[in-house]
């Protein structure tokens, strides 16, 4: 895939299909953008999941916070990485490997060896994109 441009109708296929999203990287302080991406998802009817560490066992926009994907107790749809590019490349290689179709890292996150490797595996991997910039600008 070229991912330097993706075409409208992919990341409208991804955003529609993504009904449940886990946050790799949220935060429950209301001033980060891992927090008002993932309330801004859930506003637009998606189920979020906090994956977090130090998040474990608080409850995130009503939802229960998990350490890993690992611990998990459903396979979501879509992981949206809020993390360094090479901490991202490592979950979403994970991600690939647990069955989860659509990756999606941050604005100015990029890996693409670990793109290449989750594609190989079968996901859908968008890079260097904000779903909360995306949805306004196809869904007008």
């Amino acid at each position: 895939m070229n991912h330097d441009h993706y075409s409208d109708d992919l990341i409208r296929h991804v955003l529609d299909s993504a009904r449940t999203i886990a946050v790799v990287g949220a935060t429950a302080d209301p001033a980060k953008p891992s927090f008002y991406v993932m309330k801004y998802l859930h506003d637009r009817g998606h189920r979020v999941i906090p994956v977090n560490p130090a998040l474990v066992g608080r409850t995130v926009l009503g939802q229960t916070a998990y350490a890993s994907l690992a611990d998990l107790p459903e396979r979501p749809d879509m992981v949206d990485i809020f993390r360094r590019a090479d901490a991202a490349g490592e979950v979403a290689v994970e991600a690939a490997t647990r069955g989860i179709p659509f990756i999606w890292m941050q604005l100015g996150i990029r890996n693409d060896a670990a793109a290449a490797k989750a594609e190989a595996l079968g996901s859908t991997v968008i890079m260097d994109r904000c779903p909360m910039i995306e949805v306004p600008r196809l869904y007008r």
